[in-house]
């Protein structure tokens, strides 16, 4: 019988294909899916999904591929997502052009094909979240119609900007059904390796899934020897195959091939085997395969003719010879080639000399200078830099380092930006000076960098390329090298006395934001050093920049009247400038810090006009900023529908932009709204929708903050404290601003207070006090008063309240100025309570909180208030005169919350006394407010009403499943319905639109 190359027969894998084939039916239900396909090398990963694709049905789905690319160490930008967007517009031409109308020259970073009149890319350094959100948009129209598949093999070799576009796709779900399939070698994945934190962070999410690719038992290595050798082998060989290939499918292959050729194993060594097959080979496939190994992925036949320097009768008898074996295999355009297994080209290219690859390399870069047109145009200056490297010719790998630098920064592919630029770094010192007076021209994407160059210069200087560099790293996400970039400059401009002050100044600002970034500290010392090397000169946009950052910083961290004349100042320099970004960004920085005090609006005002300029003007950072800073300065004023409604047009705007740590920040304020108006289920899905997007950790710190006090009061104080805990560590110490600090120290207390860990809950808030935490900004500040005297008054019937928390409570409170209706309110909540601490619960101080919460729609707060009324009317005096309609009101609306330790506290309070118990019967028709249904629950009811299943509400409301089911329980209950067509029924019953 005749063997086999390649084992026709697809062995084992049953469990990993059935996982493959769930993903998919997932997504033909609308959930969107990630899978990651891992396992060490020639396990059979790629055979895995190739048997998977081969079963869809071609009329339903379309599939492409690419994968990551190496040469030695180097990656090329965007190379696995070119491949599958070029595949992807071959096969639905139409689709594609109608998608990316009008986003052609954005999207050409990508497929640079799209733009063939030669015009240069336009260069915005804000500008690559927006192309991924374009590539998310494009897949998703084209997956509205069909199961769209994206496959990215050897992930593990991918760049950076490519790892960074799949995980904006994996982190921002869409509509449509897509399914993206990955696969890494487990065995390249150091513990430095640049894949690990990908990888982190997709533990993270619930749509990632991963598939173990295991090695084959002795059964299966078995079938595979019956398909590679057409019957089953001596039980000797099959033990000595499977010992020695320990099961690697690819090994297999390969020990089987040696066994059928030479009639018995003999080698030790897997790689030895790979090399005999190719010295058994003529010397000019020998040939071929060297010069493939040095070339990448893939490699076009004109190229390999040129390089390899055979004659057309050599070249063809050379492949012919090599593809018998399967070495090499071509590509399906059948003007290519490549070897069929990564390990092969491992083993060729470790197997030559280093003359030998300095040789190939050179005559790669040789050939391609001669011809630019053997190798796509988006490739030639990062193959010309790395194949001069590789030869060591130190002066041309300097220019086309430096070239290809900026050419991956035209196409956002910052960490090959950065990655370039310190191989020039490398290389500055060994040419001569001439050379580095000569190079091309270097893009700097930041305007206060471009105005500290000398016009005279020609090209780049070394400070040109480190600035360069830090920027590249900083947008890349690698801030660790930014920060050491930072230093590196800073220390050799020291070490030169004369070196400019204005650049210095540049590298302490950018060290600023990175030590913040990091969280490695607050970055005030690295802005006083800026402001000192910019004392004796004249007034120019790095000032204004500088005073900026200074504002911000002070606002953050030590708001007050110092705070806004700083950015007041900013606002006039920037103005007299001539800088509008600056300008816009010192104008928003002055409208939060006027927002404490803004009675008539006019702070507000300003920021809906920032956020207008902003988004007309199409500044990306200024439009992240305003839209993140409007709901919230607006919340802070009380006024939360307000605030919801800004929200959802930052996020809308956000999202359009690809603005991910932008986008959650203000799902974080948009979760802070809807808590305050009593929407705590879709509360905790914009927590989550947040934590999904967020990119840093500040934002993610900020989420388990305020995951923490929702845990805290539905009843869940230990998982509370576990959030405390992990947002403690995700903001770290080093950098305490105020509106992280105060809430977290706030949650921090009550959440020990729920634990009746009172020793720890007191001193925490006496420590926060003695930090001056306590008396501002009053947003925050009132908040953790009243909580601290809640605490208090609740332990003061057993005679354990604290003195020194009161004392400090009061004294805190007498600083605090209450300037809007809803600080007013918790000021009189806080007086209310500290009555009762002290052992005075008049019911005249309640019921001015519940008048005063009783217009501000915020539901919690006002049954605490009427709680604290009912309370203390049942032990005053009047306690047998009156009714039960404010323990009625606050039960109700706490119950609506799902508020359990409040609703614990009324039942608590109402069973010890005569009152008749609270009301279970159905509220009058057409009452909606009695049955305290937040607007998204009546969105969810009437969705129900129509026989929606949980998923197809999912999809018509764009919220996950779980959020979906939460809102169903919570409908249950406030209904009083025992399952959802009580439920629809109650509602039909009492006029409730669900019918439309």
């Amino acid at each position: 019988m005749e063997s086999a190359l390649v084992s026709p027969v697809f062995v084992g894998r049953a469990k990993e294909l059935g996982e493959l084939r769930r993903a998919a039916s997932a997504v033909e239900q609308g959930d969107g899916q990630f899978i990651l396909v891992r396992g060490e090398a020639g396990v059979g990963k790629s055979r895995l999904v190739e048997e998977f694709v081969n079963g869809l049905d071609p009329e339903q789905a379309v599939t492409a591929r690419g994968r990551g690319v190496e040469i030695d160490g180097d990656s090329f930008p965007f190379a696995p997502f070119t491949a599958v967007l070029r595949a992807f517009r071959r096969r639905l031409p139409d689709e594609v052009d109608a998608a990316i109308q009008g986003q052609e020259a954005l999207l050409a970073r990508i497929v640079p094909e799209l733009v063939t009149n030669g015009t240069e890319l336009d260069r915005h350094g804000d500008e690559a979240a927006h192309l991924y959100e374009i590539v998310a948009r494009l897949l998703e129209r084209l997956a509205f119609h069909r199961l769209l598949v994206v496959i990215i093999e050897d992930l593990h070799w991918a760049d950076a900007a490519s790892r960074q576009l799949l995980e904006y796709l994996v982190r921002t779900p869409r509509s449509g059904r897509l399914l993206i399939i990955a696969t890494y070698r487990t065995d390249d994945i150091h513990r430095r390796h640049p894949l690990r934190p990908f990888l982190a962070e997709m533990d993270r999410l619930r749509t990632v899934h991963r598939i173990e690719v295991a090695r084959f038992d002795r059964v299966e290595v078995a079938n595979q020897l019956v398909g590679l050798l057409g019957g089953l082998p001596e039980p000797a060989v099959l033990d000595e195959i499977f010992h020695r290939s320990d099961g690697n499918a690819f090994f297999v292959e390969e020990l089987a091939r040696l066994h059928r050729e030479q009639a018995g194993l003999g080698l030790d060594d897997l790689r030895d085997v790979l090399l005999a097959r190719l010295d058994a080979l003529p010397e000019p496939s020998q040939r071929i395969a060297q010069v493939t190994s040095q070339s990448g992925a893939v490699i076009g036949y004109p190229l390999l003719r040129a390089v390899a320097g055979l004659s057309e009768d050599e070249l063809t008898d050379g492949l012919r010879a090599i593809m018998i074996p399967q070495i090499l295999v071509p590509e399906p355009d059948g003007s290519s080639y490549r070897f069929r297994h990564s390990l092969v080209r491992q083993a060729v290219g470790e197997s030559l000399l280093p003359g030998e690859r300095a040789r190939i390399n050179r005559r790669f870069a040789e050939v391609l200078e001669a011809d630019p047109t053997f190798v796509p145009g988006d490739e030639l200056t990062g193959r010309l830099a790395q194949h001069w490297y590789a030869a060591h010719d130190a002066v041309k790998a300097l220019r086309m380092s430096v070239a290809a630098a900026d050419v991956a920064g035209s196409r956002y592919a910052h960490i090959e930006q950065q990655r370039m630029l310190e191989r020039a770094l490398e290389l500055w010192d060994q040419v001569p000076d001439d050379v580095r007076s000569s190079l091309p021209a270097v893009h700097v994407a930041d305007r206060l960098w471009r105005e500290n160059r000398k016009p005279a210069e020609a090209g780049p200087d070394r400070l040109d390329l480190l600035a360069t560099a830090v920027d590249a790293a900083r947008c890349g996400g690698n801030l660790e090298r930014a920060l050491h970039l930072t230093g590196t400059a800073l220390e050799s401009m020291s070490a030169s006395p004369g070196s400019p002050s204005n650049r210095a100044a540049w590298f302490w600002v950018r060290r600023s934001q990175v030590i913040q970034d990091l969280n490695l500290g607050d970055g005030w010392q690295e802005l006083q050093q800026a402001q000192e090397a910019l004392r004796d000169l004249p007034p120019s946009f790095l000032h204004a920049s500088l005073l900026t950052y200074i504002a911000n910083w002070s606002g953050r961290h030590q708001p007050g009247p110092e705070s806004l004349a700083i950015a007041e100042r900013a606002v006039d320099v920037a103005t007299e400038i001539g800088t509008e970004k600056t300008e816009l960004r010192a104008r928003i920085i002055r409208s939060w810090l006027r927002a404490e005090s803004d009675l008539d609006g006019t702070s507000v005002a300003e920021l809906y006009e920032v956020r207008q300029r902003a988004e007309t003007l199409g500044l990306t950072d200024i439009i992240g900023r305003a839209n993140q800073n409007l709901p919230w300065v607006v919340e802070g004023m009380g006024r939360s529908a307000e605030a919801i409604t800004a929200a959802r047009h930052g996020i809308e705007v956000c999202r359009e932009r690809g603005m991910a740590d932008a986008e959650a920040w203000v799902r974080i304020n948009l979760a802070v709204s809807l808590f305050a108006v009593g929407d705590w289920v879709e509360s905790e899905a914009e927590l989550d929708r947040a934590a999904v997007v967020a990119r840093s950790h500040k934002p993610l710190g900020t989420v388990m903050s305020r995951r923490a006090y929702s845990l805290l009061l539905r009843g869940h104080p230990e998982p509370a404290a576990e959030q405390v805990a992990l947002a403690r560590e995700l903001l770290g110490s080093r950098d305490l601003q105020p509106q992280l600090l105060i809430p977290l120290t706030h949650y921090g207390i009550a959440v020990e207070a729920g634990r009746n860990h009172l020793d720890v809950a007191r001193a925490e808030f006496l420590r926060a006090d003695a930090d001056g935490l306590t008396t501002g900004p009053v947003r925050y500040a009132l908040p953790m008063l009243c909580t601290a005297a809640r605490i208090e008054a609740e332990a003061a019937p057993a005679g354990g309240r604290s003195t020194p928390v009161l004392e400090a409570v009061r004294r805190a409170a007498d600083q605090l100025e209450t300037v809007f209706p809803v600080s007013r309110a918790f000021a009189s909540l806080l007086r209310a309570e500290l009555g009762r601490a002290g052992g005075l619960d008049d019911p005249q101080p309640w019921a001015a909180a519940v008048a005063a919460f009783e217009p501000l729609n915020r539901p919690y707060e006002l049954a605490v208030a009427l709680l604290g009324q009912g309370r203390a009317l049942l032990t005053s005096d009047q306690g047998r005169q009156v009714d039960d309609t404010r323990l009625a009101r606050a039960y109700a609306i706490a119950s609506s919350l799902g508020a359990a330790p409040l609703v614990a506290d009324i039942a608590a309070l109402t069973g010890g006394t005569g009152i008749p118990a609270l009301p279970s019967s159905e509220p009058p028709p057409g009452d909606l407010a009695s049955f305290g249904l937040t607007a998204r629950e009546v969105d969810v009811l009437r969705l129900v009403a129509r026989g929606y299943s949980n998923l197809r509400i999912a999809n018509e409301l764009y919220i996950s499943q779980k959020t979906t089911s939460n809102h169903i329980t919570h409908i249950l209950a406030k209904l009083r319905a025992s399952s959802r067509t009580e439920a629809v029924a109650i509602a039909h019953r009492h006029g409730l639109p669900v019918a439309r």
